[in-house]
């Protein structure tokens, strides 16, 4: 009997974007800078939610964990996209190539649960308000973290074991500028019906579940705060969850698209443009987002600033 695990190619080659080969400088620099800001501006928001008394909170826990969350998840494909755009050879082992693209779905699947997981936050603080400080205590906050971050990886678990079982004859050409289920299918050797089939069921619970969910509480929250007399109440009790109102609407847009469809539906270069957009764009408009129309962590910040200057 042969062995499942044997591959006859030990290095995949990522094609990345050869018709703006010429501009390769300039995405080089457009895509450091803004990796660069991405990570400083989660940074900022981790320092300042751990400095700042008035944002030990479960809501800011979670934003604490989703900053966490979103410098692993953009820092699994950037920096090596940035080494191929100066590099010659673009190349990334076979185990290289599994484990980026374990990795850049599972933390993807955990953004999901940990997104709904703040609309669930969110609900109880707006629609149960009496009852949230008793519910939402710290115990609970670390066991949602916890199986949002543990989900995410379970979820992602059974299709790489099977793709890692996969023959890959060759060619080795990746037509993508990360290892992505997709185009790794595509050259391999072997029947990938199971493992398709496989993938998209679960790209659709993950997503749908998660989405689902969220839309759910929001649609109390939105009802609740619809009941609030005074349009000055109202408006106060749906700020606090418009900044992760719209990082939803961007996430599950691009991340749909992507996954919550057969694989040979869209054509590579509109998946590698959306690819760009939810695992390098995404992660840099959602810390600006949170710091910029969020009040709480601005005050903070501000308040952080001279503590943090040399006397």
């Amino acid at each position: 009997m042969s062995n499942s695990t044997e591959t006859l190619v030990t290095e995949f080659v990522l094609l990345g974007f050869p018709e703006l080969h010429h501009l390769r400088g300039l995405l080089f620099g457009s895509f450091l800078a803004i990796y660069v800001m991405t990570v400083l501006e989660n940074l900022v928001i981790m320092v300042t939610i751990r400095a700042s008394c008035q944002l030990h909170t479960p809501m800011y826990f979670f934003l604490a964990n989703l900053s966490v969350l979103e410098i692993l998840y953009t820092s699994v494909t950037v920096p090596k996209l940035l080494t191929d755009l100066l590099a010659r050879a673009r190349t990334i082992s076979f185990s290289g190539c599994l484990t980026q693209l374990f990795f850049f779905h599972s933390l993807g699947s955990s953004e999901c649960f940990l997104l709904a997981t703040m609309a669930c936050d969110r609900y109880l603080a707006i629609c149960r308000p009496l009852h949230y400080p008793a519910i939402m205590d710290s115990r609970l906050c670390l066991y949602l973290s916890m199986g949002a971050w543990m989900g995410g990886f379970l979820a992602c678990f059974v299709s790489m074991a099977l793709i890692f079982c996969l023959k890959f004859c060759g060619p080795n050409v990746l037509n993508h500028f990360f290892c992505d289920i997709s185009p790794l299918l595509r050259l391999s050797c072997s029947d990938i019906t199971t493992i398709e089939v496989l993938d998209f069921v679960a790209a659709l619970a993950v997503l749908l579940t998660s989405l689902l969910v969220t839309m759910v509480f929001y649609a109390h929250i939105l009802a609740t705060v619809l009941r609030i007399p005074g349009g000055a109440s109202s408006q106060k009790a749906f700020s606090t969850c418009a900044s992760h109102l719209v990082v939803v609407t961007i996430f599950y847009t691009t991340t749909i698209f992507m996954y919550a469809q057969p694989h040979t539906v869209s054509p590579f270069n509109l998946s590698k443009l959306v690819s760009v957009v939810y695992s390098v764009v995404t992660p840099l408009l959602n810390s600006i987002i949170y710091c910029l129309r969020n009040h709480d962590i601005r005050e903070a910040l501000v308040k952080l600033l001279p503590a943090l200057r040399p006397s």
